[in-house]
């Protein structure tokens, strides 16, 4: 792979939201914010299911991955945005291009994968409580979230290689805030139909698969639900996979909206402030989703950090 395309190439220029230079002071604030609060919300969940042996089950564990995770990814993106809101300076090298681009896709394909599964764990909890320490073991949990990291793994190889194969002629003004596979090939000097057509199968299967298995797992959940003649059984039961919802939902649809669309319906500034969804807000949100109405994760909390007993 050539990185000057047989120029003088040296890097891109990032042209993120450099047209509204007022909006940049605003988003520098908030994003700021936004990421002190992924560092604690994540870094936290990460702690407690450590500290506390009460959260040292699958659900915990799983959960601990996708904190991991968030806190990976944002990290790859925010850091440098920040710089670059802050400063005329938009540029970013070929090498630190192709390795956000990587890791980005690599933690987002993961992602994907991970939320498919942990829903395969609601389902074992709720549809079979009593075999749930037999299916779940933590062996079984380690090769599905490892699965989870290889598969990402190999999507992005794929993607990044495939994408930087693209010639440029000498482009390298990118109309986004982060190396990202649809911004960048609209930067090629040759026709990427081919290249566009195998990102929308690739992201067909990465992400309408886990899905299609979230679909199937909580069809049955919501059946084994309702058999329960307990009003309350039945709310603690929707109430463990309501946090799991709301973070397939946030996730899935705006990843959808940004890697499914026909190309030539794609609006760059709409798509940088879904990516700025999906690559901030949820990882900053995720911790705060599980934790708000978890009595766990609230009760390990107390006694970790205020050196309450355990009540439970």
């Amino acid at each position: 792979m050539d990185p000057k395309n047989g120029s003088s190439f040296t890097g891109f220029i990032l042209l993120g939201f450099s047209d509204r230079p007022q909006l940049e002071r605003v988003l520098f604030v908030v994003l700021l914010i936004f990421y002190l609060l992924t560092l604690l919300g994540n870094t936290t969940i990460i702690a407690l299911s450590l500290l506390d042996p009460h959260l040292q089950t699958p659900m915990y564990f799983f959960l601990s991955n996708l904190s991991f995770l968030d806190l990976c990814y944002t990290t790859s993106i925010v850091p440098q945005l920040l710089v670059h809101l802050r400063g005329a300076d938009k540029s970013i090298s070929f090498a630190a291009c192709v390795a956000q681009l990587f890791v980005s896709l690599w933690l987002g394909s993961t992602e994907c994968i991970l939320l498919g599964v942990m829903a395969v764990d609601r389902y074992a909890a709720i549809c079979r409580p009593l075999h749930y320490t037999v299916i779940m073991h933590p062996r079984l949990c380690a090769l599905m979230a490892s699965a989870s990291w290889f598969i990402g793994f190999a999507n992005s190889s794929l993607q990044t290689v495939l994408t930087f194969l693209v010639p440029l002629c000498g482009r390298n003004k990118i109309d986004h805030f982060l190396c990202e596979v649809p911004p960048l090939l609209k930067l090629a000097c040759v026709d990427t139909t081919v290249n566009e057509s195998e990102l929308f199968f690739v992201g067909v299967i990465i992400l309408l698969i886990p899905v299609a298995l979230i679909t199937l797992s909580y069809g049955r959940i919501v059946r084994a639900v309702l058999r329960i003649k307990s009003a309350a059984g039945q709310r603690k039961a929707f109430g463990t996979c309501g946090s799991h919802l709301t973070v397939v939902s946030l996730f899935y649809g705006t990843a959808i909206y940004a890697y499914l669309q026909p190309s030539n319906n794609y609006s760059q500034d709409q798509g940088k402030f879904i990516s700025l969804f999906y690559t901030i807000v949820t990882p900053m949100a995720n911790p705060f989703i599980y934790t708000l109405r978890n009595k766990d994760v609230t009760g390990a909390m107390r006694k970790v950090f205020c050196g309450g007993n355990d009540s439970r």
